[in-house]
């Protein structure tokens, strides 16, 4: 049957997830960093999503679709609101994608002033697993890809590693996922000019640089790329 369905434009979207909230029909998930149409049974066409999307990613067309189906719906909305492991990336409006502007100068004498360190993130979010493969952040961009425990064993981190970097973070123990098919588009799908790998000395830390590895050379590029090591007790080996 011929209706109305939303289309979404994967070259436009951020990866905000403001849609998914927007959605009460589940119709839209957020799969690799772009909101995605899950089924066209579930969409009623009525387009509660299209003024929730911050880049206009979202378009209703009138084409073939399966018909509305709300049995599904219901019984789609059930299971979303009974998994427990839901993930928090998947619409909440915190992990909308922003650049963040410092200005060196003006930290240096708010340093001065306050006697604190100042961030040196440059944009948000900052999880591999949350990050946007698009992000306008990432071109042109100096990658750190840093273990999740280096910001806590090594405490110069902001300045030496994070400073003029735009930074990514996981910990394929924890996260428990390969990291490769999301750092490959990352770096193939953007302009990126070298790659920091920063990880613990643990053993479980070699994932995070056998994906970025691995990465690299699925995306036929040949980038810059070292590997510095934090140990436990807070030193570092380059290798």
């Amino acid at each position: 049957m011929k209706r109305k369905i939303i289309t979404i434009n994967e070259d436009l979207c951020n990866g905000c997830g403001i849609c998914v909230e927007a959605c009460h029909e589940g119709a839209i998930q957020m799969i690799d960093g772009k909101a995605k149409l899950v089924s066209e049974s579930y969409c009623d066409g009525l387009g509660d999503c299209l003024p929730e999307c911050p880049t206009g990613a979202i378009s209703m067309d009138e084409r073939e679709a399966p018909a509305y189906d709300e049995e599904a719906v219901q019984v789609n909305i059930a299971k979303k609101n009974t998994k427990v492991e839901e993930p928090l990336a998947c619409g909440c409006p915190g992990t909308a994608s922003r650049s963040i502007s410092r200005s060196h100068s003006s930290h240096a004498a708010l340093s001065s002033l306050t006697g604190e360190l100042e961030s040196e993130l440059r944009q948000w979010p900052v999880q591999i697993k949350l990050v946007p493969v698009n992000a306008p952040y990432f071109n042109g961009a100096k990658l750190l890809i840093a273990a999740d425990c280096t910001a806590y064993a090594y405490p110069d981190i902001h300045r030496k590693f994070i400073k003029d970097r735009v930074t990514i973070i996981g910990c394929p123990k924890l996260d428990m996922i390969d990291y490769t098919d999301k750092l490959s588009a990352i770096i193939k799908n953007n302009d990126i000019k070298s790659v920091l790998v920063l990880r613990m000395e643990v053993p479980c830390c070699g994932g995070i640089v056998q994906a970025t590895k691995t990465a690299l050379m699925n995306s036929g590029k040949y980038l810059p790329w070292n590997v510095v090591t934090v140990t436990t007790d807070g030193r570092l080996i380059e290798d």
